[in-house]
Formats: C-alpha cells, structure tokens, sequence
C-alpha cells in the first residue's frame, strides 16, 4: 500500500501520494481512502458534490420556501414569521461545535446523523398548529436549522479536502447548482398542500430525508490530515490575528447582507399578493432555482475568466439592483402579477453569480487542515446578520411596507465594497499563507 508524505507543520497542502510503505499511515488512513478519495477524476468529485449539496440545499428550501409559506396561509403575522427566520441563526452559531466534527469521526457519519434529526423534527412538525408561535414549534424549528447547520459543516469540511487548488470555480458552480436544486425539492412540497394538505406533505420531506441519508455513503471517504500542528481554539486565535482580518469580517458579515434582510419577507408577501401555495412552489420554488444554477454556471465562468477578485465588484452590484427589482414589484399594484415573476427570476440568476463568487473567496482563503473549523467559522460569520435582520424583518415590513423594505435592504450591502479592497488582499497570499 502506498503511504501518503505529510507536509510539515504550518502548511496545509494536500497530502501527496509517495512509492513508499508505511505501517503508521496503514494505521492512520483507513482503506480505500486514497483510492476513493485523492484518486478520483474531477468529473466524479462533481458528482459527489452535486450529492452533496442537493443534501444541504433540501433543508433551506424547506425553512425558507415551505415553512414561512405555509406560517402566513395559516394566519401568522409578519413579525412572528421574522422572530422565527432569525432561528437561522443557527447556522452561524455552528462554529461552536465545528472543533468536534473536524476531530472526531469522519464527516459523512455527521451528514447522516444531522439528517435523521431532520426527519424526527419534520415528522412532530407535521402535527402542529402554525398560526402562532408555540414552545414546541419553537424548540423544532430550533432543532432542525441546528441539524441542518450541522451537516452543512460536514459537507462543507468534506467538500474542501476533495477538491484541489484552481478547481473552485467549476466546483462552486456545480454546489450553488445542486444547493438549489435541493431547494426545489424543499419548497416544491407546497406543490402537495392544496390536493393532500398540510401533513401529508411534511411526511413526504420527511421520506426524502430518510432517502438522502442512505445515499451519503455513496460518497468516498476523504483523507483526513493525519498530523494536528495546532488545536481548533489554538488555529482560530491565530486566524484572527493575521493581517486585515478586521477588513476580511466586516466584508463576509456585508457583502450578502441585502438578501439574507430581504429573504424572510418575501415568501410571505407572495402570500399576500394572492399567489396559491402551487403557484408559489413553481415560479419561486422551481423557475426561481433554475434561474440561479444558470446564474452559478455563469458566475462560475466569469470568476475563471477575470478571477475571483474583479468578479466580486461585478456580481455584488448585480445582487444589490435585483433588490431594487423586488421593490418595484412589490409598489405596483396587486394586479400585476408579472413584475413579480420577473423580480423573483432576476433576483435568483443576480443570486447565484454573486454566490458562485462569494463561495469562491471563502473557499480560497479557507486553510485545509482545519477545514471544518475554518469554514464553518466563515460561513458563520456570514450569517450573523440573519438574527438582527430576522427579528426586524417583520416589524419594519408591518411599519414601512413591502416596497420600502426591500429597497432598503439594497442599501444595507453597499459598505462591504468600502472593505473589498482590503479584504482582497487575503487572495494574493492565500496560497502562501492559508495553503
């Protein structure tokens, strides 16, 4: 069997493959884990991705595109919608314990686990009353954004150690693609409420779960670094001393912050409108989606083709006009129905060129050996503003109205571009610091 050459301490490039024999690797690296996992061609680790991602697409779909749909059919007001959206918090909170999934156990044991968390939730989900909030729907909803977060670590962690440097773009194309096509499969349960109601359908994502959590294994497991040269608390301490990391933060926290303060406010203001639950499900829940694979796909290219850097300025403007979209669509009047459809088209292809290169950054200055860790950490700190915006989500849509609202939310983003600059320069020394 051959062994792997471990880089020394400080640098986190990929293990490389050596002619050499090693009981201690043998002991390290279980079998079939060079073959499966650094042995791959890219085509395949595509497919895993898109797996994978359809997996962590499946649940946001689900938090965003059915839940607050079906809180506002069954009469819950606008500002306990927001109360419950800034649970997403979650997500950021996953830091927490992201040390114990980058050091115990392998991620894909982690995927499945968060997965059967997620259907045990959607199954009680499926008896409650959601036209208030209770203790119970609180504490489930709670649940099911903290078992989605983790996994999302998982898969996360798991992703970085199988591609190599120079893959991003191609890779984050095909996850922005196949996130949201989990979405579809999310959102699109509305389809299932007029004909069978509302617990019929929240059997149903439960059922997709309980699929999804088999066909993790379908996935190799990945090498995983066999030296520790730092502990998790250790590495995070010296991350946020580096060179403008006060820069690198305030841009993550800004840069998508307009449509993480629109997103709670906008499912229910298609309620609102008058749309049905089928309605919303196909031009939201499935055009909508398809609007931001084709969005990755371009995004994708363009950071290939200009760098991920001059892709930034670009595709963030994009993002923040599509909010000025939905705000123009949300002031004309209740009969038409067309500028919506556009707005929400338009907004979902802006969403995935600004994501495919927002993920891009991350990824790049994200360092390998603590992969779980650091990209939780980034990710996390991108969604801070979920539970500020979340709470006054509600209360400033009650108080100023859908238009306002959304335009609003434009002008949230603009100070991340001041940031950009600097937080750029973590893209020249990346590969020497971070790599």
């Amino acid at each position: 069997m051959r062994s792997i050459a471990v880089p020394a301490v400080g640098r986190c490039k990929r293990p490389t493959i050596t002619g050499e024999r090693g009981d201690a690797t043998r002991r390290l690296v279980p079998p079939g884990t060079l073959r499966a996992g650094v042995g791959v061609s890219f085509r395949r680790k595509l497919g895993f991705i898109a797996l994978l991602y359809v997996i962590e697409g499946f649940p946001m779909g689900i938090y965003e595109g059915f839940w607050s749909v079906v809180f506002r059919l069954e009469g819950m007001s606008l500002h306990e919608i927001g109360i419950l959206s800034s649970l997403g918090f979650a997500w950021s909170l996953k830091v927490l314990w992201s040390p114990l999934i980058d050091r115990w156990s392998e991620e894909r044991r982690w995927i499945a686990g968060g997965l059967f968390a997620w259907s045990v939730c959607l199954l009680f989900g499926a008896r409650l009353d959601h036209s208030h909030i209770s203790t119970l729907l609180f504490v489930l909803i709670a649940g099911f954004c903290a078992a989605s977060a983790t996994s999302d670590v998982a898969i996360d962690a798991y992703t970085i150690r199988l591609i190599e440097p120079g893959e991003e773009g191609p890779a984050n194309s095909m996850r922005m693609g196949a996130y949201k096509i989990g979405s579809i499969l999310g959102g699109g349960l509305l389809i299932l409420i007029d004909p069978l109601g509302t617990p019929v359908a929240f059997l149903c994502a439960a059922a997709l779960t309980a699929c999804m959590a088999a066909s993790v294994f379908l996935c190799p497991r990945v090498p995983r670094s066999t030296v520790r040269a730092e502990g998790s608390l250790e590495f995070l301490r010296r991350w946020l001393r580096k060179p403008d990391v006060g820069a690198v933060l305030a841009f993550i926290v800004l840069y998508r912050i307009g449509d993480i303060a629109m997103g709670p406010m906008v499912k229910p203001m298609w309620v609102d409108r008058g749309f049905s639950p089928a309605q919303i499900a196909v031009v939201s829940n499935v055009f909508g989606p398809i609007a931001v694979v084709l969005g990755a796909i371009c995004g994708g290219l363009w950071v290939l083709r200009v760098g991920i850097r001059r892709s930034l300025w670009i595709v963030g403007a994009l993002a923040l006009l599509s909010n000025f979209g939905y705000a123009l669509a949300a002031a004309l009047p209740e009969a038409y129905r067309t500028p919506v459809y556009a707005a929400s088209l338009i907004e979902s292809f802006c969403a995935g060129l600004a994501g495919t290169g927002f993920m891009s950054y991350l990824m790049h200055i994200c360092e390998r050996q603590h992969a779980a860790v650091n990209y939780a950490l980034l990710t996390a700190i991108y969604g801070v503003p979920r539970l500020f915006t979340g709470v006054a989500s509600g209360f400033l849509t009650e108080w100023i109205g859908y238009a306002a609202y959304f335009g609003l939310t434009a002008l949230f983003a603009l100070p991340a571009f001041c940031f950009l600059p600097r937080a750029s320069r973590w893209l020249e020394t990346g590969e020497s610091e971070a790599r």
